[in-house]
C-alpha cells in the first residue's frame, strides 16, 4: 500500500499521542526489514530532502547591493556631480569604474560564498537507517518519513522520531526548548530534531523531515560566527581611524579651497572622490575573501572550519590539549596476552567480552575484541535480549543474553568498576590492580571482564589492549615544541600508560591525575595545569577545567574532543578541535572538525592558520600606508601650491588599480612565524606610518623636481595635465611597489610573491604606464617621463624597504620577548 504526501505531513502531530505499532502501521514499515530503496526514493521526490531551504538572495539583487551604501553613494553623487558641470568623460568613466568595483566584489563574495558551501557539505549529518534489511549510513538530508534509524550516546536528532525500541535515552533540547537539564525518553516517546543524546542508545521511526519537523529546522554544524574578534575589531578601528583622518584632513582642504574661490560643485566632487580613495573600500571583500581561501586550504589539509573567526584564533594558539586515543595514538587497538582468572579460560573469557559488545556501533574496543574471538559460531547462537552501551560515567558495557536457552549477564570496562560490580575483596582487588598497574607500566590499557549467571558477578579476567603511537606524533609534537606549542595529553587512561606514551612521543612525563585535579584549587589549579604534561584517569568534565586554568593564566588554549561529554570543553577553549571520528554533538560544539585521524592534521591547521595571519597583517600594513600616502599629499599639495595634483577620475583609477592586486593577498606565499601570532598594534601603525610618511615625502619631491627641474608649469592647462598625469603614475607606480615592501619583515626578496599577487601588480603597473605614455583616459606623457617616474619610484621602493627593516629591527626587542614567552 503507497502512502500519500499528505498523510507522511499529517503524521508529525498526532504520532506523539499513537503507540508504536499504530505509528509503524500508518507509516507502512516493516521494522523488521525498514523501507525498500524505491520507497525511499518515491518519499524522497514527494516530500523533499531532510533540509531546511535557505532564503538565497538572486544574483542580481545581490549584485545591485554593490552600488548601495555609503561608498558607492559617494561614487555616484560624485558622477551625477560631472554630469551637472558637463563633464562628459569624468562622468562615463566614474560610472564605468563603479560598475567593475561592483563586478569585482560580487565575483570574490560569491567565490567565498562557494567555499563556505563545501565546507558545509564536508560536514553534513550523517545517519545510521535500517532499509531493505540492512544497516546503513547515508547523509541526514536523504531521510524520509517511515525510515528507522539507530541513536546513541553523542548524536544530534535529524528529524523528529519516534522511538520503537530500547532501553532509554537521555536527551539534552536545551538548544530547543531553553530547559537546561536533559529529558529521559523511553519507548514511544517523541524526541525533535537538533535535540542531543546525552546518553543511552535506541532505535526510532521518522515521523517529519524538514520544514516539518516540530521545530521547523535542523542544527547545520557550520555556522556564521556573529562575534567580533581580534583581528576584526582591529580592522574596524583602523578603518575607523582612516575614516576620521580623511574627514579631518578632507574638510580642511574643502574650506581653504572654498575660501580660495573653488567652484562648489567641482570642489565637492573632488572632495567625495578623494574620500572614497582615502577609505578602505576593500576592506570587506579582502577580509572574507582572505579567510574563506584560508578555509579551502584547511579544508584541502582534511580540517573543516564551522566559524570562520577559529583561524584567527588558531594562529595565536600557544597550547594544545590533545587526546591520547585517537589523536597522538592509532586507535587501532590489539588484544594482547589476556589473562584469565578464578578458574575460567581465555576463551570463555574472550566469549563474555565478545557478548558484551555490538559490532555495528563501530567501537574500536569492541571490534579489537571480536577481531581476536576464535569461536564465532557459538557466539552466533546466543542473542542479546539487551545492551547497555559505554559511556564516561558507568565506564562499562553490560548485556543481556540468551545462549542455548539459558540467559545471563556479561559485562566489560574499567577494572575498578568491574571490581565494583562484583564486591572484590581487598586480595582479589590488590591482585588485580597490581596487574593493571605493571601492564599499564608497559604502555598497555586494560579491561576487566565479569559474569552473573544467576548466582551473582564473578571476576572473568582482564583483557590487556595496546594502542601504539601514530607514526607521525613524535615529530609533529617536536615539530609544535619548536613553534611556541605546548602539547599537553588528555587520557581517560592510567597514568602508568599516559607516562610511557608521553615519553616516547617528547611530550614529557610531568603526568597528573584528576585525584590531583580535584584536590587542588585557584592558584594553586592554575599553576599546577601550566606545568603539567599532561593529565590521566580524567573525565570529560575535568577537560573543562584545565583549560579554564590555561586560559587564566593567559594561554591561548586548543582543546581535541570526540565525544558528547567534552562538548563544554570544546566550547570553553579558544579553538575546539573535535577530531575524526567524533560524534555530531562534539563537531556541533568544535570550531574546527577533522577529517583525518592524528595530530599532524592539527599541525597543519596551525601552519595553515599562521599564513592567513601574515596575509591579513600585510593588508593591514599597506592599507594605512596607502591612505597615508594618497591623502596626505593630495591634500597637503592642494594646500602648498593651490591646485589639484591629480584628477578626480585619476584618483577613481589609482584606487581601484589598487585594489585589485591587493585582493589577491589572499593567495599569496608567506614565511609563518616560530611563535603564536598576536596583533601589535604599535608596531602596525608605526611601520605603516614611517612607510607613507615617506611616500608623501617622495612624491612632493617629484612635485618639486617636475617644476623646478623640469619646468613644467602648473599655471598652464597644458603644464597642469602633464602634471598630473606623472603624479597619478607615480602613486599608481609606487602604490604598488609598496605591496612588495609591506608583504615581508625581511628584505622584499626574502619571500617569493604568490603569482596571483604578483602578475595582477604587474599587469596594473603595465596599464597605468601605457595609459600615461599613450593617454588613454590621461594626458600622454611620453616614453621620456615614464621612464624616469619607474627610475624614481625603483629607488624609493629600495629606500623604503631598507628603511622598514629598520623600523622592525627597532621593535625587535619585542617580537624576541613574544618568543621568549611562547617557547618552552
Amino acid at each position: 500500500m503507497s502512502i500519500g504526501v499528505k498523510d507522511l505531513q499529517g503524521i508529525a502531530q498526532k504520532a506523539k499521542h499513537m503507540s508504536v505499532e499504530d505509528v509503524l502501521k500508518y507509516l507502512n514499515v516493516d521494522p523488521k526489514t525498514g523501507l525498500s530503496s524505491e520507497e525511499v526514493k518515491r518519499r524522497l521526490k514527494e516530500v523533499g530532502p531532510n533540509e531546511i531551504p535557505e532564503k538565497k538572495v538572486s544574483p542580481l539583487r545581490k549584485f545591485l547591493s554593490y552600488f548601495w551604501g555609503p561608498i558607492p553613494w559617494m561614487i555616484e553623487v560624485a558622477a551625477i556631480l560631472s554630469a551637472i558641470v558637463h563633464h562628459w568623460e569624468d562622468f562615463w568613466i566614474i560610472l564605468s569604474l563603479l560598475i567593475i568595483n561592483g563586478v569585482v566584489g560580487f565575483w570574490q563574495e560569491h567565490k567565498a560564498e562557494n567555499i563556505m558551501e563545501y565546507l558545509k557539505q564536508k560536514l553534513a549529518l550523517e545517519v545510521r537507517v535500517f532499509r531493505d534489511g540492512q544497516w546503513k549510513t547515508i547523509p541526514a538530508k536523504e531521510l524520509v518519513p517511515g525510515d528507522i534509524v539507530r541513536l546513541r550516546m553523542g548524536d544530534i536528532i535529524p528529524a523528529d522520531v519516534k522511538l520503537i525500541e530500547g532501553d532509554f535515552l537521555t536527551v539534552d533540547e536545551s538548544a530547543l526548548t531553553g530547559e537546561s537539564v536533559p529529558v529521559t525518553k523511553k519507548v514511544g516517546s517523541v524526541i525533535y530534531s537538533g535535540s542531543i543524546v546525552k546518553r543511552g542508545e535506541m532505535t526510532g521511526v521518522v515521523i517529519a523531515t524538514g520544514l516539518s519537523t516540530y521545530f521547523g529546522r535542523t542544527v547545520q554544524l557550520v555556522q556564521t560566527a556573529k562575534t567580533t574578534t581580534e583581528y576584526q575589531k582591529l580592522v574596524i578601528n583602523i578603518g575607523n581611524y582612516l575614516i576620521v583622518l580623511s574627514i579631518i584632513m578632507i574638510s580642511i582642504m574643502f574650506i581653504v579651497e572654498l575660501h580660495r574661490g573653488k567652484p562648489f560643485l567641482d570642489l565637492l566632487r573632488f572632495a567625495l572622490v578623494l574620500t572614497v580613495a582615502a577609505i578602505p573600500a576593500a576592506l570587506p571583500a579582502v577580509m572574507s575573501i582572505t579567510m574563506a581561501i584560508g578555509a579551502y586550504e584547511l579544508a584541502k589539509r582534511q580540517a573543516i572550519v564551522t566559524k570562520l573567526v577559529a583561524i584567527e584564533e588558531l594562529a595565536s594558539v600557544d597550547t594544545l590539549c590533545a587526546d591520547k586515543t585517537g589523536t597522538l595514538t592509532k586507535n587501532q587497538l590489539t588484544v594482547e596476552n589476556p589473562i584469565a582468572w578464578s578458574g575460567f579460560s581465555v576463551d570463555d573469557m574472550l566469549f563474555y567480552a565478545a557478548l558484551a559488545s555490538k559490532e555495528e556501533n563501530k567501537d574500536p574496543i569492541d571490534l579489537a575484541i571480536l577481531r581476536t574471538i576464535k569461536n564465532k559460531e557459538k557466539l552466533g547462537t546466543c542473542k542479546q535480549i539487551k545492551f547497555v552501551p559505554f559511556d564516561p560515567v558507568i565506564k562499562h558495557t553490560e548485556a543481556v543474553v540468551e545462549c542455548g536457552g539459558k540467559q545471563f549477564k556479561t559485562a566489560k570496562g574499567a577494572p575498578q568498576v568491574i571490581l565494583q560490580m562484583v564486591n572484590a575483596d581487598e586480595k582479589l582487588t590488590s591482585e588485580v590492580m597490581g596487574k593493571v598497574e605493571e601492564l599499564a607500566s608497559k604502555g598497555y590499557r586494560t579491561l576487566g571482564v565479569a559474569v552473573d549467571s544467576g548466582d551473582g558477578w564473578k571476576f572473568v579476567g582482564l583483557i590487556p589492549l595496546f594502542d601504539p603511537p601514530r607514526d607521525d606524533s613524535a615529530s609533529t609534537v617536536k615539530f609544535l615544541k619548536r613553534n611556541g606549542i605546548r602539547v599537553k595529553m588528555i587520557t581517560g587512561d592510567h597514568i602508568a600508560i599516559a607516562k610511557q606514551i608521553a615519553r616516547i612521543l617528547g611530550i614529557g612525563t610531568k603526568i597528573h591525575t584528576a585525584d590531583e585535579l580535584e584536590k587542588t584549587k585557584g592558584h594553586e589549579l592554575i599553576r599546577l595545569c601550566e606545568e603539567a604534561d599532561g593529565f590521566a584517569q580524567v573525565y570529560p568534565e575535568h577537560k573543562f577545567k584545565i583549560v579554564k586554568s590555561l586560559q587564566e593564566a593567559g594561554h591561548k588554549v586548543a582543546m581535541t574532543g570526540d565525544g558528547v561529554n567534552d562538548a563544554p570543553a570544546l566550547k570553553q577553549a579558544n579553538v575546539g578541535i573535535a577530531v575524526s571520528g567524533a560524534t555530531d554533538a562534539a563537531r556541533a560544539a568544535a570550531d574546527i572538525a577533522l577529517l583525518a585521524p592524528g595530530i599532524s592534521t592539527i599541525k597543519n591547521a596551525i601552519v595553515e592558520a599562521r599564513k592567513i595571519f601574515q596575509r591579513m597583517h600585510s593588508y593591514v600594513l599597506y592599507r594605512i600606508t596607502e591612505t597615508i600616502r594618497v591623502l596626505f599629499f593630495i591634500t597637503l599639495s592642494i594646500l602648498a601650491y593651490n591646485f589639484y595634483p591629480i584628477t578626480a577620475v585619476m584618483i577613481i583609477f589609482l584606487a581601484l588599480l589598487n585594489d585589485l592586486p591587493i585582493i589577491t593577498i589572499a593567495y599569496d606565499n608567506v614565511k609563518i612565524n616560530r611563535w603564536p601570532e598576536k596583533w601589535n598594534l604599535r608596531e602596525v601603525l608605526t611601520v605603516s606610518t614611517i612607510i607613507g610618511t615617506m611616500g608623501v615625502i617622495e612624491t612632493f619631491l617629484l612635485l618639486v623636481i617636475m617644476i623646478d627641474y623640469f619646468h613644467i608649469s602648473p599655471t598652464t592647462a597644458s603644464g597642469l595635465a602633464l602634471l598630473q598625469s606623472i603624479i597619478f603614475l607615480k602613486l599608481a607606480v609606487a602604490g604598488h611597489l609598496t605591496i612588495f615592501v609591506t608583504r615581508t619583515r625581511g628584505p622584499f626578496w626574502s619571500i617569493m610573491p604568490g603569482k596571483w599577487l604578483f602578475w595582477s601588480a604587474v599587469g596594473t603597473k603595465l596599464l597605468a604606464t601605457l595609459m600615461v605614455a599613450y593617454g588613454w583616459g590621461v594626458t600622454a606623457a611620453g616614453w621620456k617621463y615614464v621612464g624616469f617616474v619607474w627610475l624614481y619610484c625603483l629607488i624609493w621602493f629600495l629606500i623604503e624597504d631598507v628603511t622598514k627593516r629598520a623600523a622592525y629591527r627597532f621593535f625587535s626587542w619585542e617580537v624576541k620577548h613574544q618568543h621568549h614567552k611562547a617557547a618552552f
